[in-house]
């Protein structure tokens, strides 16, 4: 599943089998497999009748991936927002990635199955604070320029000259002119681009829960086990652990490398959605997971996104001045990329 998604057809016992790969007995039972078969029939339905698309995050729920027309990272996914032939976007994510889906397509509905699926580290910064900041340091440093992180609100993005996702972080800063960076929000994502370049790195201090809590107690005692395993970690994990890996991604470059390898054996350190991810979509090779759930991201269920394109729920509406401030650095963004 890279790129655009082939649904799986079949019936219920077809799909039980595939879900039944990942080893969660008590999730994916005959019986819940034959729920979701049903479900998935009616949204493929919905779907064309509403001339939607279903765009979903790698940490999503598996059964969410049967649907999907576009599985991704974020920035894999705002590109394909700018690129949908649909009226309608479903985004099986997190908030403030359907209020990227919105900047970039302000004239389609979009829809987030569950408006409570939020994010911790979007939290931990609001366009107030990130404004007043921006004042202090300019009186420091004249150059000074703010990268945000997608994993951001559509105000804060306003506020920034260009945003950023965990695969293109480093070469967005270093296309910049400016010399001084306020990296925001997340701090371990900050240490890892000052160490990957010449520029003054200033940090937010916010942080992903569900990278932040990995530690490297959890790696050692893996590779001990599993001496030959290759450990595949996203830069949001904090410092010491990303000095075990063997390589630090996105979760859309973990695809790639599991793809391209001769490696059969992986740790993947990140949540545990890409593990299920590639699991499905690997089945020669094995997935270790040293990872955590997000919380936000499994509110997203398959019934609730049929349950949005039912009742056309839960509509992402933007102020258009916050709105084009946002799709201003977001198109920074991938001209700089």
């Amino acid at each position: 599943m890279n790129g655009e998604v082939e649904v799986q057809q079949g019936d219920s016992q077809h799909l039980y089998e595939r879900l039944a790969r990942l080893g969660d007995w008590a999730a994916y039972t005959p019986e819940s497999c034959a729920r979701f078969y049903d479900a998935i029939q009616e949204i493929q339905a919905l779907k064309r009748e509403r001339r939607a698309v279903i765009l979903a995050h790698n940490y999503q729920r598996p059964e969410i991936f049967e649907v999907a027309d576009f599985i991704g990272d974020s920035l894999e996914l705002a590109r394909q927002a700018t690129q949908v032939e649909a009226d309608v976007i479903v985004f099986c994510g997190v908030h403030f990635m359907a209020e990227t889906a919105k900047i970039l397509n302000p004239d389609k509905t979009v829809l987030l199955p569950d408006l409570r699926a939020g994010c911790s580290l979007a939290d931990s910064i609001d366009a107030e604070s990130l404004a007043a900041r921006k004042e202090e340091l300019r009186v420091l440093y004249p150059d000074l320029a703010v990268v945000a992180y997608v994993n951001t609100t559509a105000d804060v993005k306003a506020e920034a000259d260009a945003c950023c996702t965990s695969s293109n972080a480093v070469k967005i800063v270093n296309a910049l002119v400016s010399r001084h960076i306020l990296f925001v929000p997340d701090e371990n994502l900050a240490r890892y681009v000052q160490q990957e370049t010449d520029k003054t790195i200033l940090s937010w201090n916010g942080n992903c829960y569900v990278h932040h809590q990995i530690t490297p107690e959890q790696i050692t005692a893996v590779k001990e086990k599993l001496p030959h395993i290759q450990v595949l970690a996203h830069p949001e994990c904090r410092a010491d652990v990303l000095e075990l890996a063997d390589a630090v991604l996105s979760t859309s470059g973990m695809v790639r490398y599991a793809q391209e390898s001769d490696a059969t054996e992986f740790l993947v350190v990140t949540e545990c959605g890409l593990s299920d991810r590639l699991l499905l979509e690997m089945p020669e090779k094995k997935f270790y997971k040293a990872c955590k759930l997000c919380h936000y991201m499994k509110m997203i269920t398959l019934e609730d996104t049929l349950a949005a394109l039912r009742h056309m729920r839960f509509e992402i509406t933007l102020p258009e001045e916050v709105r084009r401030g946002a799709e201003k650095a977001l198109r920074k963004m991938f001209e700089l990329s």
